[in-house]
């Protein structure tokens, strides 16, 4: 190992973009199919009021389960491989997704929910061209924190055989009492978790251009506030793009 910034031990036999790019594979897969996964649990808990209980009390004791723990059970079967840690970021993300999706959901008025089967809307397209639509922003922030979530707890993976991504760097700077590679392992990982808010922050401005930006100047004492600008309504404005 030369003295390098970003050089690396040989034992990981990887570069230190390559565990970037483990890091980001391991985080992102999970909550995208945890997301997935989602989406049909909180339709049916829509549905069927009583199904919502039950469900977000079984995915919060699934949470409170340490990662460890998972991994012992399923090493059996998935071996010391990525998938091994994917399965429980995957879980571990429906404790927010459900909630967000089923909250976003049900905030939509009864009323554009009538307006949109007065248009021949039929349930499925009623869902994802109107419900989903207006409940997008509920769903993009626990989208956020649940990303931000599946970054930071990828570096458990160290634990199993070099699939922690930017963890094993932490491990091996452990073992070697190399601060250089903990300190690049901890801002990597910080890094990560930023950029990839923020980017999901673009998404939500760009997906819901109804919602407010929060970007008002102040305004002098004695200037009076001048009238506000029609704003279309989330509920309306997803409607008109369902019949478009």
């Amino acid at each position: 190992m030369s003295g390098g910034l970003f050089d690396i031990p040989s034992d990981l036999q990887n570069t230190y973009w390559g565990l970037v790019g483990m890091h980001l594979r391991l985080a992102l897969v999970p909550v995208v199919g945890g997301l997935l996964l989602a989406l049909p649990i909180s339709q049916l808990c829509v549905l069927m009021r009583w199904l919502y209980p039950p469900v977000l009390w079984v995915t919060t004791i699934l949470y409170a389960i340490p990662s460890l723990a998972f991994f012992v059970v399923l090493i059996d079967y998935t071996g010391q491989s990525e998938l091994t840690v994917m399965i429980p970021l995957g879980i571990y993300s429906l404790v927010v997704f459900v909630p967000a999706i089923v909250d976003g959901v049900r905030s939509v008025p009864q009323e554009t929910l009538d307006a949109a089967t007065a248009m021949g809307l039929g349930p499925v397209r009623r869902y994802f061209q109107v419900q989903l639509p207006i409940a997008a922003p509920a769903i993009i922030a626990g989208l956020r924190v649940a990303t931000v979530s599946s970054i930071s707890l990828v570096s458990v993976g160290m634990l199993i055989g070099n699939q922690g991504g930017l963890g094993n760097l932490l491990n091996d700077g452990m073992i070697y009492h190399q601060p250089r590679l903990v300190w690049l392992s901890v801002i990597g990982t910080a890094v990560l978790a930023i950029l990839a808010d923020a980017f999901l922050v673009l998404v939500r401005v760009l997906v819901t251009p109804w919602m407010p930006r929060g970007n008002r100047k102040p305004r002098p004492v004695d200037e009076p506030e001048p009238e506000p600008e029609p704003r279309p309504e989330p509920a309306a404005a997803a409607l008109e793009d369902s019949v478009r």
